[in-house]
């Protein structure tokens, strides 16, 4: 079998195996006007991702293996990835262009076998994500008031929506992207997001979908109310994107 043939029999092979997120009923995350947005698809389809394991390798599966695909085991920056791309795409060969545009500081490339080639140039930051505006525009201070923090890896200031805000905040909609902020004396690498999740909303009720585990450790993807996550957490606040349609 030649190079380009086994890459086509590959991407056939993950449409196949994946494409179930991508056409799953949105249903429950349609707008009281029968609309269905952007947030509503990521929501949708990260709530398709419950039960997963947890991936507990420290770099990632799906960056040891180096494929764009793995949704055996996930972690939370792993599910924020493909759960948007698959939310703006038509089908698995097209959310796959979409990761290779969204994961690096520049472009992924794919070899002739489909592996990526330079995931080391990969966004291993959640607050990289947050600055690239590939994950949405930043809606952190439209949200409740803001507090400054000690930044790191060249940022001096960091703002965020303390914990306090983010009870009293009514602003929340499906699909927004919270990326749960270190207090400066728990990074260990200079790290200033330490989680990632996914809000649903239904109704009243606001619930986060997140890969939960520790690395090297168990766990799974669940759903859990947001705010009584956020009344448990060890974070100092978060930061928080939002996709729209165009």
């Amino acid at each position: 079998m030649n190079r380009a043939l086994t890459f086509k029999v590959f991407l056939l092979l993950l449409s196949l195996s994946t494409f179930i997120f991508a056409t799953n009923s949105l249903v429950s995350g349609e707008t009281g006007d029968g609309e269905v947005t952007v947030g509503d698809r990521i929501a949708s389809i990260a709530e398709q991702f419950l039960g997963k394991p947890y991936d507990p390798d420290p770099i990632g599966a799906y960056v040891r293996r180096s494929v764009i695909v793995y949704d055996d085991e996930v972690d939370c920056m792993y599910l924020t990835f493909r759960t948007v791309e698959l939310a703006l795409s038509k089908n698995q060969e097209d959310a796959i262009k979409i990761a290779l545009e969204k994961r690096f500081f520049t472009k992924g490339y794919l070899g002739p076998d489909g592996r990526v080639l330079n995931y080391n140039e990969r966004y291993e930051y959640g607050e990289d994500m947050i600055d690239s505006g590939k994950f949405g525009r930043e809606i952190t201070e439209e949200l409740g008031p803001t507090v400054q923090i000690a930044g790191s890896r060249g940022r001096q200031k960091v703002i965020i929506l303390p914990k306090d805000s983010i009870k009293e905040s009514k602003g929340f909609k499906n699909g927004d992207i919270i990326f749960f902020v270190k207090r400066p004396e728990t990074r260990l690498y200079g790290e200033i997001i330490g989680h990632i999740g996914i809000l649903k909303v239904e109704g009243d009720n606001i619930y986060l979908i997140h890969a939960s585990g520790k690395k090297n450790g168990k766990g799974t993807v669940k759903k859990v109310p947001f705010l009584d996550y956020v009344k448990d957490m060890d974070f100092a606040g978060i930061r928080v994107t939002r996709l729209t349609d165009p």
